[in-house]
């Protein structure tokens, strides 16, 4: 299937086409490319989607559901509807971070809402962000400077409409939180005690000390516990979304689930679904990420024949802590790499290879204050030119107790290896952190999937173009989520949905016929994989990147996926069996693919995609990738919905 964007009546409109036996088309520059035999027009980020989308509704038989959905609304005006292993909502929310709790929180005051997260309910990146959220608070800042600072990061590719309505809106956002209660904090008079990170040409990061996402996740978590309209759903990973085709259009009722804990598959059928799952950093083998963020909400939404934007962008931290440099080495390793927050450098700290020679005044006059990009670039050319593991990050020239009360969380974790950062440099080295593409959206979190909403690190709304800029990320979450509740409320109020729909789909059977010996092995090969599949993106899908490199990627992916695949099914396995495992897997196999398809058709240098073939910007090249859905990527086991 691939999706074609044409003008139609002076308005931008989705067409959808299916293409059976014809080409995939992997990405496209969206204006003036033919695509399938029709020519793209060029168009701005919002209107190529937040302007033109038409909500289409989808039309069972009209008698029947209307009687059908009144006797449902009845039930669930006090709680959910169930029916064995289905469940009923006007809205499911999928990921528990900032975006999926905001959201949340507005549309259950219309209706009733399931929050489903993957693991415990904080466990998100959200609960991981040290450095704060920016927003222009200060009376010599201003919108205008945030949006300059804002799109001179992310290389000019940045949607400025898009731009202008966050930096607008962010400043009400931070007061909306305040006022829910979560404490941030403030300077001796007694206002909020502004941070300034790299990019940033004013103070403007708000933060509590250097747990800020915790913070904000605290108050929000509160809040939707006390909230009798919500049903939070922990230990349940979304296994596919549920969509149909209603003419041209399709439509999203929710989605399948593996209750991990219970070892069984629960169907949520819904009005409107917001995929707020956070980001894919584990098709890297080092990442600031937590364990959950294997790239669900891509993979699904990309199955789902949503579009897919700007996946070559992957930020990398240039300041995660390297283990190797710490006097006192952890017991095991990671699951995620402890972050460094860029306020350190935002508060002076400074950059040194292990000759003690400050090194960023070489690469970019903004020296440690420059974009992460640069920042990571530059770390990384120093490793491979004098073949060291890490670089220092020195704040020990600040006083002690400003360290102290600004970091105290850095602070607490190094001295339990050893280390003192208010004496000793900090070793650092680079980790991928932050998905700057992701599901395609509008200025209202819509996707071309009708009845789907993103917000959050999974989404790509134009803002953070080719390199987020720090403390971009909580602040685009908070107003896309709240920009997405009324086109929510909307949809859910004018959406009509038979009961029996759930039995438009077949169930996903969870592994538990194949013996434990079949299991176990299936297991642990899984796990290679893994480890196999993060290692081959680290080596040539890394900070640095050539054609070459990306090809040979592409085989190598395309390979492992393949031999996986063989020995499920060889073994056993179904094509609707599932296990968290596996689906983790098929989900890291999707967004690596979609990663690289994406940076082999970036024929230039921008942001934090670096090609050593194509090492310049180029001005006809400033434009977002875009991969429509297609039949290529859908041929493999992993790419397919299992219903």
């Amino acid at each position: 299937m691939a999706a074609s964007i044409a003008y139609v009546g002076g308005h931008l409109q989705y067409g959808v086409n299916f293409c059976r036996g014809k080409g995939y088309r992997q990405a496209v520059w969206v204006p003036g490319v033919t695509f399938n035999g029709r020519l793209q027009r060029e168009l701005s980020w919002s209107c190529g989607v937040s302007k033109s989308l038409q909500t289409h509704r989808c039309n069972f038989s009209q008698s029947q559901a209307s009687e059908n959905w009144k006797s449902f609304r009845t039930v669930t005006t006090s709680a959910y509807l169930r029916d064995g292993s289905t469940k009923y909502f006007d809205f499911a929310v999928i990921g528990s971070g900032v975006a999926g709790l905001r959201y949340a929180l507005e549309v259950a005051k219309h209706g009733t809402v399931a929050v489903i997260t993957k693991a415990e309910p904080h466990e998100s990146n959200t609960n991981y962000a040290q450095g704060g959220v920016s927003a222009v608070l200060c009376p010599s800042d201003s919108v205008e400077s945030h949006m300059q600072d804002t799109i001179v990061a992310g290389a000019y590719l940045c949607d400025e409409e898009t731009v202008k309505v966050v930096c607008t809106e962010g400043p009400d956002r931070i007061r909306e939180l305040i006022a829910m209660g979560a404490s941030f904090d403030h300077g001796e008079d007694g206002n909020l005690h502004l941070a300034r990170e790299g990019g940033h040409s004013h103070h403007r990061i708000v933060h509590a000390a250097d747990m800020t996402g915790r913070e904000i996740e605290r108050a929000l978590l509160e809040a939707v516990v006390n909230d009798p309209n919500i049903a939070v759903f922990k230990h349940h990973f979304a296994i596919d979304l549920l969509t149909y085709q209603d003419g041209p259009d399709t439509v999203c009722h929710g989605a399948d689930v593996l209750n991990t804990e219970a070892q069984e598959v629960v169907r949520f059928i819904s009005k409107v679904t917001l995929l707020a799952s956070g980001g894919a950093g584990h098709i890297y083998p080092s990442t600031t990420n937590p364990p959950v963020a294997t790239g669900d909400g891509m993979a699904m939404a990309h199955r789902a024949q949503a579009v897919i934007s700007n996946m070559e962008f992957v930020q990398f931290h240039p300041t995660a802590l390297a283990d190797e440099g710490l006097p006192t080495k952890p017991k095991k390793t990671r699951e995620n790499a402890f972050l460094i927050t860029e306020a350190v450098r935002g508060d002076g700290g400074i950059l040194y290879n292990l000759s003690m020679e400050r090194f960023m005044p070489l690469y970019d006059e903004r020296a440690e204050l420059a974009p992460r990009d640069v920042v990571a670039r530059s770390i990384d050319d120093q490793l491979k030119k004098r073949n060291e593991k890490y670089v220092l990050l020195n704040i020990s020239h600040k006083p002690r107790e400003k360290i102290l009360s600004h970091f105290p969380n850095i602070a607490t974790e190094c001295l339990q290896h050893g280390l003192d950062i208010t004496r000793q440099p900090i070793p650092v080295v680079p980790a991928a952190h932050y998905m700057c593409g992701g599901v395609r959206a509008g200025l209202q979190g819509e996707t071309n999937v009708h009845g789907l909403y993103v917000a959050g690190e999974v989404a790509c709304t134009g803002l953070h173009g080719a390199n987020r800029l720090a403390s971009n990320s909580l602040l685009e979450a908070l107003v896309f989520a709240r920009r997405a509740v009324q086109p929510s409320i909307d949809h859910m109020k004018s959406s009509s949905l038979d009961l029996t729909t759930s039995n438009l789909w077949t169930r996903p059977v969870v592994l538990k016929s194949l013996g434990t010996d079949v299991t176990h092995k299936m297991l642990r090969t899984t796990k290679e994989v893994r480890k196999e599949l993060q290692s081959v993106m680290w080596k040539y899908v890394g900070i640095v990147r050539s054609t070459t490199r990306l090809q040979a990627a592409e085989q190598k992916i395309g390979e492992l996926e393949a031999k996986w695949e063989t020995y499920l099914f060889e073994h056993g396995w179904q094509e609707t069996m599932v296990s968290l495992e596996a689906c983790e897997m098929r989900n890291l196999f999707c967004c690596a693919k979609l990663v690289v398809n994406s940076a082999l058709a970036r024929h230039e240098s921008r942001g934090l995609h670096y090609t050593i073939d194509f090492p310049h910007l180029e001005e006809s090249k400033r434009l977002p990738t875009v991969i429509f859905p297609g039949s290529h990527m859908m041929s493999t086991w992993s790419s397919r919905q299992l219903h």
